[in-house]
């Protein structure tokens, strides 16, 4: 597998799996997620939006991907875990992940214009929203301060809240 894909494959994976907005997970460090020989299996950083920590897992196949970027001759003493290629850019940029994203997109034939890097961030809470339908964890996950923050952002209408409750009998 070349470079370029092991970024990207390791970059897509963290992307899911942290629920980070684009601008946090372009900063992530290698000490952010990897200790003692190891990727984490949890990870915890303070987002830039809010000020406030975030918790998220690395699941086994992101680990996986992480531990093959990490090997790369490139990542030897890097202190970012997406290193920018010019010494003047210590990450790559928020617009670089988003060319990355629509490169993404456009390489699974949907339409670029439909997604974005925030579609990665979404795209695991959904599926927790979808299978639980537990918007305290969603909001959690995403470091919501306000649950209405929470429900705005998944898009949650009256007739979610009322198939949920349908399919609970007491």
């Amino acid at each position: 597998m070349s470079i370029g894909n092991l970024r990207d494959l390791a970059l897509f994976n963290l992307a899911i799996d942290s629920k980070l907005r684009g601008c946090d997970l372009v900063k992530l460090k290698v000490a952010d997620v990897y200790a003692a020989g190891r990727v984490k299996e949890r990870a915890s950083i303070i987002q830039s939006k809010t000020r406030k920590p975030v918790r998220f897992e690395i699941t086994e196949g992101t680990r996986k991907s992480l531990l093959g970027w990490m090997d790369e001759p490139l990542m030897i003493g890097s202190e970012y875990l997406w290193p920018g290629r010019f010494h003047e850019r210590l990450h790559i940029s928020t617009r670089q992940y988003a060319r990355l994203v629509r490169d993404w997109v456009k390489s699974i034939g949907l339409e670029p214009s439909s997604y974005g890097t925030h579609s990665m961030r979404r795209t695991k809470v959904a599926q927790i929203y979808r299978k639980t339908g537990n918007l305290r964890a969603v909001q959690l996950l995403l470091g919501h301060t306000k649950m209405d923050s929470t429900v705005r952002y998944l898009g949650v209408e009256l007739e979610d809240a009322l198939a949920i409750s349908e399919a609970v009998e007491i």
